[in-house]
């Protein structure tokens, strides 16, 4: 037999004191006061949400055209360059002597096309006179056809040259932000079409790009409503869209659509689509990941304010009061937000008697009797207001 000291005994009793003392309070008091209301109707813009990541708008593999050995590095590793700054410079002494050898030559066959001229001339003067037979003539007429020729050839060559050298210059071909140099300074480095040595690359980052995949079934919605005219499709309408990075709680990047793709994925079910940012600060780097809310057009909405909404384990509910004032937890599906209001996509019915105040207190549960007080919503400004 278990013997109870005294102080405990003291204790057990002063609990069981202040619990009868409060249910006679309750039951004195009657049942707990709520305030319902029923959820407001409304046509709001719906949102749809997906995931996805930046890109650049351009990004370009930086090759040599020409072989050779860098000679100098000309930009730190992940700055910003502008188009046409200077990069790399290659070895520039062999450019340089092969122009000067091209412009040789070119004298060379200019000097060559005068003496044939000269030489053509004379025998032209010559064959009227009878004193030179017409074959020298066409063969004077052929040495100069010749010289002209190796004079074009010749100066086909400096310019090829000339191109060459220019092209030991290696500059960017697009503004963006570089990434590290990958060949350091006396390295010999490949040029040419096939296995050219890759230097660096550049993106460009402002605008840039928000790619992402949407499923089937909403590029089906979205063409009926572009059928229906009740949305412009993203190949043919700039809609809006905003994009929330992994550490923000609102959706501060505005930005537009512009491009949908031309086929669904017949492996995975969906269809990509791309919207473009402005990005003037480079806050918005590609590769970073991001959650994006694209315009899907109008949605006739059940509204209510975002705390009447309340967690049951793993789902949201809100608790409706019957005929019988009984308080009834109904499951819902959320939307997102509009006009300072939450959207309940699905589980309510435009007459249900939502609770919208009094949630606080303890005894407000589904099952229990409560008195309501009629409410409002509102959208906007106050949540509700008691009538």
């Amino acid at each position: 037999m278990t013997t109870v000291s005294g102080p405990a005994r003291a204790l057990a009793c002063a609990v069981i004191i202040s619990l009868a003392t409060a249910a006679s309070a309750w039951a004195q008091a009657g049942p707990p006061e709520v305030m319902v209301a029923v959820p407001l109707a409304s046509r709001v813009a719906q949102w749809d949400e997906f995931t996805g990541r930046f890109e650049a708008m351009e990004r370009v593999e930086v090759r040599p055209r020409v072989s050779g050995y860098i000679d100098q590095v000309h930009f730190r590793d992940g700055s910003i360059v502008n188009q046409g700054d200077l990069l790399f410079t290659i070895d520039q002494r062999p450019f340089q002597l092969a122009v000067d050898s091209a412009q040789a030559d070119v004298i060379r066959t200019k000097a060559q096309v005068v003496l044939d001229e000269a030489d053509y001339e004379r025998a032209l003067q010559l064959v009227k006179t009878a004193a030179t037979p017409v074959r020298e003539l066409d063969q004077r007429k052929a040495n100069l056809d010749i010289a002209h020729a190796q004079e074009m050839a010749a100066e086909a060559a400096l310019h090829a040259a000339q191109l060459n050298l220019e092209w030991s210059e290696v500059r960017a071909p697009i503004g963006g932000r570089v990434s590290d140099r990958r060949v350091d300074p006396g390295n010999l480095v490949a040029g040419g079409q096939n296995g050219a040595t890759l230097l660096t690359t550049i993106v460009k980052l402002d605008p840039i790009y928000f790619v992402f995949d949407g499923s089937e079934a909403d590029y089906i919605r979205y063409s009926r409503l572009s059928v229906d005219g009740q949305r412009g499709s993203s190949r043919d309408t700039p809609n809006p869209v905003r994009v929330q990075l992994a550490d923000e709680t609102d959706w501060p990047h505005g930005g537009v659509m512009n491009f949908v793709d031309n086929e669904i994925n017949a492996h995975s079910g969906t269809i990509r689509g791309r919207a473009i940012f402005e990005n003037k600060d480079h806050f918005l780097t590609p590769g970073t990941f991001g959650r994006l809310r694209l315009y899907g057009g109008p949605l006739d909405a059940l509204l209510l304010p975002d705390a009447a909404v309340v967690s049951d384990q793993a789902h949201k509910v809100v608790l409706t009061v019957g005929a019988d004032n009984k308080v009834v937890s109904r499951p819902v599906t959320l939307g997102g937000m509009a006009r300072g209001l939450r959207v309940i996509a699905s589980g309510l019915a435009p007459t249900d008697r939502v609770v919208i105040g009094g949630l606080a207190n303890p005894f407000v549960r589904p099952g229990a009797v409560v008195t309501a007080r009629q409410g409002e919503v509102h959208p906007a400004g106050s949540q509700f207001a008691t009538e």
